[in-house]
């Protein structure tokens, strides 16, 4: 086992010990639980960090394989089997940078239960890396539902109001989502009888085995309805928004940034490239549930006066331009995608990370008793006004480039230039409530609540141990803005492959057949003078242990 292997394998093993030994009650010292857990979710971080430089691009399907079958359930097709590919690397590296920023914000925050609130979150962090990092669907599904779990437990003890009955709630929508997308992958093992649970196994069994159209729109349909619930997708959305307003910051940084990413994450990975002809089929109704995220709860964040509230609902409404870019069922709209997924964990996470910094200096999350305070805490200022307008999808920060992706996407295709027209509304709709959050929090003059307030808690700017995290975040942002080809090309390239099939059924369904032949023709003349169908051999091999 190399370095790179070990550094894949510890960032799911060690937070994975920490939190036992936090959950164990060895060290009862709360110094000894925040440096275990700088540990942790510090690991994690590099690990993430280290493997996304060391990825290479050239490689086609899984680098850093570590694959392992003594664990009993090798006569179900099920193996412990880990990798990375172009899809799954940046989204790695960004469970690891918004892990470690929600890590610190949990030990500075002084929460009641301190060993089991970490011990929880960093049970989450271990879900959330191995989730990103399993090849086999069986450990997909199993490291999800471990970074789960904790998310309802901790809104249950540690959430804000009516904590109760919204963790009851998310509990029974993710649930639902779960069990519904278990089934749908379920029966894509079961028809297709694959000598494995995992996607290159799929993969090939599905291109000696094609299933009819029929059951490809099933099984497509089961999978999207469970995925889509589990990302929020419109009219299943209800739930996310109250569970973020409700939740400990450094769960909603988890949650909102890194899991939910999980519905879109199996979409993109595994049914719309085996199910091509089903994700056709269910397009036309995607793109219009889609273009509910982006404008009926567009809206309703335009109406919040909460700022938590506020992050929460314009997270479920940028999730709408994801399912825009699933939905045009292409390599650009995928890839676009992906690029927009990471963006997107890394923008809402330091939202909620810098709305709990302005909760703690004005004493509420209610934006019209605030005001100001950029002339009291200038730093906090540029960190909001920076988010904030790497929200709206500003050029020189990561999300511009996977909404423009979308937006072009799109546009490939003339029965998709209304919906084009509908989804670029709301970008105004993103500046609107961004920009009138930043002026009624940090302009203008000051309320009378936060004036009484000041007068008790005077207010300061942001200290090194909170500009830190942030900084984290913000940096990553401006990386995948100003430099978006150190992510793109490994996307393109593994999407370009598992999208090959979706568009040539795309063309046979929509291009006349005199014409197609003629396309299928220049395709394949393009991808060998690209050079594309050379089979290249990983450097990497995968431990196997029989």
């Amino acid at each position: 086992m190399n370095t790179d292997q070990i550094l894949l394998l510890g960032s799911i093993i060690v937070p994975a010990i920490a939190s036992i030994l936090l959950f164990s009650g060895i060290g009862r010292s709360v110094s000894f639980a925040k440096n275990l857990s700088y540990i942790g979710f510090g690991f994690p971080f590099i690990s993430g960090i280290l493997l996304f430089l060391h990825f290479d691009d050239s490689i086609e399907g899984y680098c850093f394989e570590i694959l392992y079958s003594r664990m009993g359930l090798h006569e179900l097709g099920i193996t412990f089997h880990l990798g990375l590919n172009g899809v799954s690397s940046p989204l790695f590296a960004m469970a690891g940078i918004v892990g470690l920023a929600a890590g610190i914000t949990a030990i500075r925050s002084g929460a009641d239960r301190l060993r089991l609130y970490l011990a929880l979150l960093l049970a989450m962090q271990t879900g959330l890396m191995g989730l990103f990092a399993s090849v086999d669907l069986f450990f997909y599904y199993l490291f999800h539902e471990f970074a789960l779990i904790p998310t309802f437990i901790m809104i249950g003890l540690w959430g804000g109001r009516d904590r109760r009955s919204v963790a009851i709630e998310i509990t029974i929508y993710l649930t639902l989502g779960a069990l519904i997308s278990l089934g749908g992958l379920v029966a894509l093992n079961v028809l297709i009888d694959a000598e494995k649970f995992d996607f290159p196994s799929l993969s090939s069994a599905l291109a000696s085995t094609s299933l009819l159209e029929s059951t490809q729109t099933k099984i497509f349909g089961l999978l999207l309805i469970g995925f889509g619930i589990l990302v929020a997708l419109f009219p299943f959305h209800t739930w996310a928004a109250k569970g973020y307003e409700s939740a400990p910051t450094s769960v909603s940084m988890l949650h909102a940034g890194v899991l939910k990413k999980f519905g879109l994450y199996g979409l993109i990975q595994i049914a719309a490239p085996l199910l091509p002809e089903g994700a056709i089929a269910w397009s036309p109704y995607l793109l219009w549930l889609g273009l509910g995220n982006v404008l009926f709860v567009g809206f309703v964040t335009m109406a919040q006066s909460n700022l938590k509230s506020m992050v929460g609902y314009g997270s479920v409404m940028h999730m709408g331009y994801c399912f825009l870019g699933v939905a045009v069922c292409s390599s650009l709209g995928a890839g676009s995608t992906v690029m927009l997924m990471v963006a997107h964990g890394l923008s809402v996470a330091l939202m909620f990370l810098l709305s709990t910094y302005i909760q703690k200096r004005s004493g509420t999350f209610e934006m019209d008793e605030m005001g100001g305070l950029a002339g009291k805490a200038p730093i906090l200022a540029c960190f909001f006004v920076a988010a904030s307008l790497a929200t709206i999808g500003l050029p020189g920060f990561g999300n511009f480039w996977g909404e423009f992706g979308v937006f072009l996407s799109l546009g490939e295709n003339p029965e998709h230039r209304m919906f084009l027209v509908l989804a670029a509304l709301g970008i105004i709709i993103s500046a609107i409530f961004g920009l009138r959050a930043v002026a009624r929090i940090f302009f203008g003059g000051s309320s009378k609540e936060l004036v009484e307030h000041e007068k008790k808690n005077p207010i300061t700017d942001l200290s090194p141990s909170e500009i830190f995290p942030a900084g984290i975040i913000l940096v990553a942002l401006l990386f995948l803005g100003l430099w978006p080809r150190g992510v793109s090309d490994r996307i393109d390239q593994e999407i370009g492959s598992r999208y090959e099939k979706m568009n040539i059924v795309s063309l046979s369904k929509f291009t006349p057949e005199c014409c197609l032949l003629g396309s299928d023709i220049s395709v394949q003349e393009n991808n060998m003078s690209s050079g594309s169908t050379l089979q290249k051999i990983p450097e990497n091999k995968p431990i196997s242990e029989n």
